[in-house]
């Protein structure tokens, strides 16, 4: 039998998952001010693990530590190589809130860091310090919310597994507030025209400099208002969105010039991963042909 697979809710979660998302810039804001640059900004993600999302380690003079969202016993948890533990509850916080408790924090751990306390990649956001808005954290729609990252990371696993050119790990960016995983074809990409609110031009240029197929899941936005799934190539070959995929429920979107297959397809489908597998097979399939990438040589055999 399969495993059923979480259903997410965007009007239930929405409230929830913007509060997230600006507490993930917060802690993905401090791994960037400690970890080595890594290409495409990979060294700034968060990933899955099995209570929740995690930095992984990060260095900080003669110390290391890492910083945990438990989505379990929903806290958030700092912890050092010298075997020191810090935490503090999820319930009934806002950003600001968020923000001063995870740097009284640091400070108790002799951690002092700076980072620039206004989210990205949001147009007009509201500075770390100062959002009382943001403040819902609903038990049920997190853990909806990381079950679902949890199964859809075991497809990507298997998706990622049938290539064997540069790839990136299964990921969490928290600009985007998306789980990732991108394919390269090793040639040269023309030059990212950049524009994205609150990064710097070099970023996106940097990131997006070689040819590139990645996929992915969000939790959905005012502008698609579902979680969903999606597909893009940079820069897109002619013809890539009159593809035909599968399965049937994938659509092109001209807004975010991506495919899209609603996570609820998925979720309610009587076999989850196979129908995410055709999804994802599909379009990189499509989009390597029509851009000629030399698939002998990046897949496995």
């Amino acid at each position: 039998m399969q495993q059923q697979w979480s259903v997410l809710s965007y009007e239930k979660g929405k409230d929830t998952f913007e509060t997230l998302h600006m507490w993930t810039q917060i802690i993905g804001k401090i791994k960037l001010a400690t970890v080595p640059w890594i290409n495409h900004s990979w060294h700034i993600t968060l990933h899955v693990v099995p209570a929740g999302l995690t930095t992984q380690i990060m260095p900080y003079k003669d110390l290391h530590f890492q910083i945990d969202f438990d989505f379990i016993d929903h806290h958030l948890k700092i912890t050092t190589s010298d075997g020191r533990l810090r935490k503090f509850d999820l319930h009934g916080i806002s950003v600001a809130d968020f923000y001063d408790k995870m740097f009284t924090l640091l400070k108790e751990l002799n951690i002092d860091l700076i980072i620039r306390p206004v989210p990205v990649e949001l147009e007009n956001p509201i500075p770390f310090k100062k959002d009382t808005v943001h403040k819902t954290y609903d038990e049920e729609q997190v853990k909806a919310f990381h079950n679902a990252l949890l199964s859809i990371q075991n497809v990507f696993a298997i998706f990622r597994g049938k290539f064997k050119g540069k790839c990136s790990p299964i990921h969490f960016f928290w600009g985007s507030f998306d789980l990732a995983l991108s394919f390269f074809s090793g040639r040269r990409a023309p030059k990212h025209p950049g524009g994205v609110p609150g990064m710097p031009d070099w970023v996106a240029e940097e990131a997006y400099c070689r040819e590139v197929s990645s996929c992915g899941f969000w939790t959905g936005s005012e502008g698609l208002p579902e979680a969903a799934f999606y597909c893009y190539l940079y820069p897109e070959p002619e013809g890539y969105k009159d593809a035909v995929l599968q399965p049937q429920e994938a659509y092109y979107n001209t807004t975010f010039h991506e495919f899209i297959l609603p996570y609820s397809a998925v979720q309610q489908s009587t076999d989850p991963e196979k129908k995410l597998l055709e999804f994802l097979n599909s379009t990189y399939q499509s989009g390597a042909n029509l851009a000629k990438w030399d698939r002998e040589l990046l897949e496995v055999e």
